[in-house]
């Protein structure tokens, strides 16, 4: 691969990690207006798969059952199941636990696929970058606030988000090379959505139309639906079939430095010389495990 067309997935995982981070205001916009975490997923993917479906016509399954059952998996991991595990953690811990322990995932995917495939094995100067990264990814989300509150439900809740982006990782993986990236993030979508429905036989979808026709409600979840959802995740799954699962996964230690800089310009929210330094780390550690090994 040429060095110009892998740095176009480089920053493809850049473009969404950031929007992703980013996310966490237009959440918190829409739950302060009356909708629920299922509610919000449900409406974002439905959008998201309703504007994929032109691009993505073809084949509707995959060529064989396994390969079918690797896509349900991974709209359960990636989609459904995560969003779920990771906003019901909010509520028994505190934001800070749950960030951090979310974004521990990139530590368990290079632990994990560096067991099963060799060619996902970092080096020891990607191991040493991806540690200062996640070090600096640490002092970002304290932000100056050195105490965590255990809090064994919400911080088991987290732990479980985090390995369901590794088990995504993993399935997206496998289908590298059989399927393009448009096709598998339509089967992502479409199983998100088919798995989240069974939430709403216990709490019934309960969003009135004239709530979803405020501006604010329906630009954030225009921002989630169409970019957060269709267009990063139909850029993410083209990293990582490209980049591979391992390098692509690091750039979500850049999540909570987009996460608190958007707080701080749409929130107020205060950034702290701690977390400055982190940000530092953070870009340097990056930078360390992905630039070029020196030729001998």
């Amino acid at each position: 691969m040429s060095k110009s067309g892998s740095y176009r997935y480089h920053l493809a995982a850049l473009f969404s990690v950031a929007v992703w981070g980013a996310t966490f205001v237009s959440t918190k916009v829409l739950i302060a207006r009356g909708l629920t975490p299922a509610e919000i997923f449900l409406l974002r993917f439905a959008m998201a798969y309703l504007c994929i479906l032109p691009f993505a016509r073809g084949r509707l399954f995959a060529g064989n059952l396994r390969d079918e059952a690797i896509l349900l998996a991974a709209g359960i991991c990636g989609g459904s199941l995560y969003f779920l595990t990771e906003n019901i953690a909010l509520e028994y811990a505190p934001a800070s636990n749950v960030s951090l322990i979310v974004c521990t995932a990139p530590v368990w995917t290079a632990l994990v696929l560096g067991l099963l495939d060799r060619r996902e094995r970092m080096s020891r100067r990607q191991v040493a970058g991806s540690a200062l990264a996640f070090a600096g990814m640490v002092l970002v989300v304290l932000n100056g606030h050195f105490v965590l509150h255990l809090s064994p439900r919400g911080d088991l809740l987290a732990l479980c988000a985090a390995w369901l982006w590794v088990f995504y990782s993993m399935a997206v993986k496998r289908l590298a090379g059989r399927y393009p990236a448009l096709f598998i993030t339509r089967k992502v979508f479409f199983y998100g959505l088919l798995t989240i429905l069974p939430v709403f036989a216990v709490r019934p979808f309960a969003v009135p139309w004239q709530t979803l026709a405020q501006p604010a409600v329906a630009g954030n979840l225009l921002f989630l639906g169409l970019i957060a959802s269709m267009l990063c995740y139909l850029l993410w799954n083209a990293a990582m079939l490209r980049l591979g699962a391992v390098r692509t996964t690091n750039y979500i230690y850049l999540n909570p430095l987009v996460t608190i800089l958007t707080a701080a310009l749409c929130i107020d929210e205060r950034i702290t010389p701690v977390a400055l330094a982190g940000a530092a780390l953070i870009l340097y550690g990056m930078w360390q495990a992905e630039r070029p090994a020196r030729r001998k």
